[in-house]
């Protein structure tokens, strides 16, 4: 693999979502992946994705992709395995969810990873334990920083795939990151720990350097060097589907995290990403770097640091 901006690892998968005011789910390209990676893209970084699909997963997909300026040359249909798939039923006010698992692509293994590559950020997004410790030690040798976002490390599902969060017993992948971003039900999980600033200290005492937590409708903290900033959200006109709306969120924090942007204008670009996602449908919502950039503006003139 050429040298790249951002390398994304995770499963893409194929999401089923169930909306309170439509009749029937909406089928449609999912995973952190996708997100991540076609809202760092928008905002012109050169972005690659590592990951493992099924026999299932459609063709079409891909090549939207590839047309979006994404490399998914290590994108690998595996014969004989079904794409990872999963059901998203929110509830009226779109605040929660459930989330089934319906189907799992095989692990991402040390062998699935290049033999050899240049990025300035590998961002891990598993979705599933699908990313080994292994892979992820070896992924970091090629990287300037490694990202991480631990949602699929705490999710465990039960006998009918429903998703439940369990503690993270093995923090050793968390160890190897510079940047972390999840939810604040995800850093609890994590730590183990409900107050928000303790969990966010816990995860810098294992080493890593930038914490971001995104809540929401609320925004987002970020936390560096000791510095805690809060990242107002942008109100959108309209929410539509909140899937994916965090994944956004690193994917435009990134982009302008490799050009040594300003932490507090990279979290302002992460919130603006996430609210282009919500007013649509699965990722293909994702707003152009202009659009990003114009709501960026707008909360950074509110941006508050403590």
């Amino acid at each position: 693999m050429d040298s790249t901006d951002i390398v994304v690892v995770g499963h893409l998968c194929i999401d089923s979502i169930i909306l309170p005011n439509r009749q029937a789910p909406c089928t449609i390209l999912g995973g952190s992946a996708a997100y991540v990676s076609l809202s760092a893209r928008h905002l012109g970084a050169d972005v690659s994705i590592i990951s493992k699909v099924g026999v299932d997963f459609p063709k079409a997909y891909l090549w939207w992709l590839s047309q979006e300026g994404i490399d998914v040359t290590n994108v690998h249909v595996v014969g004989d395995w079904k794409t990872t798939r999963f059901e998203l039923k929110y509830s009226n006010d779109l605040s929660t969810r459930t989330l089934r698992l319906t189907s799992r692509a095989p692990t991402i293994t040390v062998e699935d990873a290049p033999s050899s590559m240049k990025t300035r950020v590998v961002h891990l997004a598993p979705i599933a334990n699908e990313i080994e410790y292994e892979t992820a030690e070896k992924l970091k040798k090629y990287a300037e920083n490694l990202s991480i976002d631990p949602q699929g490390l705490v999710r465990t599902f039960n006998k009918e795939g429903v998703m439940m969060h369990e503690r993270l017993e093995d923090k050793r992948i968390l160890e190897l990151a510079d940047i972390y971003k999840s939810s604040r039900e995800e850093i609890e999980a994590v730590t183990g720990l409900v107050d928000l600033h303790a969990a966010i200290k816990a995860v810098h005492d294992l080493g890593v350097e930038t914490v971001i937590v995104t809540l929401g409708e609320k925004g987002a903290v970020l936390s560096i060097d000791g510095t805690i900033y809060e990242i107002p959200a942008y109100t959108s006109t309209k929410i539509v589907d909140p899937t994916g709306a965090g994944d956004a969120f690193i994917g435009g924090f990134l982009a302008e995290y490799i050009h040594g942007k300003e932490v507090l204008w990279c979290g302002c670009v992460g919130s603006a990403a996430a609210s282009t996602v919500v007013e649509g449908v699965g990722p293909t919502l994702v707003g152009d770097g202009d659009e990003i950039r114009r709501r960026a503006e707008l909360i950074y003139e509110k941006g508050i640091k403590h």
